[in-house]
């Protein structure tokens, strides 16, 4: 998507680290965030184009990810993906690390990667007990790498991801759900699907066009999508499509036929009917009930 030609309700955030630290990762704190961000830009809709990872060492506040709010106090894990539209509601009394990384940076293939890419993931958990201390640990064990990469970067990037993939492990959910995906064929196929749908969801609708694409039949694609998600090829993507014509209906002032059009719906009528089915309103009422969060 061109942020460029966003109304500005949703500030587009893209990836800038500060001068001498290009390493794909920046790791922060809140009390830098707030710092840096002395007109509290934080407190309204923003969208990065990067991945931002943090723990709440102490404090408390609150978060908005994509119309969910949470309460963040310590031992709260937030992470946001490129893409999703948050926002810091109240972060004037958190402390804990912040770490922001550019999509690609963590190694692949591997569960880090796998869980960053995941679109519908949680946005916010909490670790209690050795689990929040160990990824705290974690976390400072990065911060200390990446200070020192500061000083001599050259061979730095490779031990920083993988310093941060193993964050990402220490901080995920402390009781996951199984996961869904093996090791075979299917995890193979939904990876590629999704990856597909990631790319092309604003212009290609119909889940033949991705089986073309990637060379397997839509039963194929069907099976490894609810293999790994529980729902089918048809319904991830339709997902997908959702997603962002919510976050532009509630963060933008476009109309809604130029909302449609964001999302490949040439037709207004066939975008309200698709987004009545999906959510049991349509999108100027589901507008009028999320816009202004």
């Amino acid at each position: 998507m061109d942020s460029g030609q966003l109304p500005a309700a949703i500030r587009q955030l893209r990836y800038a680290p500060a001068p001498g630290a290009d390493l794909g990762v920046e790791v922060l704190g809140f009390e830098r965030l707030r710092r840096m961000d002395p007109e509290r830009r934080r407190t309204r809709p923003q969208r990065p184009d990067f991945h931002v990872l943090a723990l709440v060492r102490s404090g408390e506040g609150r978060h908005e990810a994509d119309f969910a709010d949470h309460l963040l106090r310590p031992g709260s894990v937030v992470w946001i993906r490129p893409g999703t539209v948050h926002r810091w509601t109240d972060a004037d009394r958190v402390d804990g690390p912040l770490i922001l990384f550019e999509p690609g940076f963590l190694p692949a293939p591997g569960p880090a990667a796998h869980t960053a890419a995941d679109s519908f993931a949680s946005s916010t958990w909490r670790l209690d007990g050795q689990a929040r201390e160990l990824a705290l640990l974690a976390a400072d064990h990065l911060a200390a790498e990446y200070a020192a990469a500061l000083l001599e970067p050259a061979a730095s990037p490779p031990l920083l991801a993988h310093l941060l993939a193993a964050l990402v492990l220490r901080a995920l959910p402390a009781e996951p759900a199984p996961a869904p995906l093996g090791q075979g064929r299917d995890h193979e196929v939904f990876h590629r699907y999704r990856a597909a749908v990631e790319r092309d969801f604003a212009r290609r609708h119909h889940v033949d066009h991705y089986a073309q694409t990637l060379g397997y039949d839509r039963r194929t694609l069907t099976r490894a999508t609810r293999a790994a998600t529980g729902l089918g090829a048809k319904q991830f993507l339709d997902r997908r499509i959702l997603l962002e014509a919510q976050r532009l209906l509630a963060h933008t002032d476009l109309p809604a036929a130029r909302c449609a059009e964001r999302v490949g719906f040439t037709d207004a009528a066939n975008f309200t009917a698709f987004f009545q089915r999906q959510t049991g309103l349509p999108p100027s009422r589901w507008r009028s009930t999320h816009s202004g969060r």
